[in-house]
């Protein structure tokens, strides 16, 4: 995959003070984009933004490209 994380997100979110109990409370992000995000898959637009407002981060922060060597 070209295109990962680069800080884990669950521990960000945490640490902003959103437990995964909490995001699916208030219905922030789906239970099945939780378990994308803790397994390093990529989420859609829409959940990435809403982590971004919950970050008060740019996308930029969250995601990298990276050349695959072939």
């Amino acid at each position: 995959m070209a295109i990962r994380y680069k800080i884990d997100i669950m521990a960000e979110l945490k640490k902003h003070g959103y437990s995964s109990t909490k995001i699916r409370e208030e219905k922030l992000i789906g239970q099945s984009y939780l378990q994308q995000i803790r397994h390093g898959e990529l989420v859609s637009w829409k959940t990435l933004d809403t982590i971004c407002g919950l970050l008060e981060c740019q996308p930029a922060d969250l995601i990298e490209y990276v050349k695959e060597e072939k």
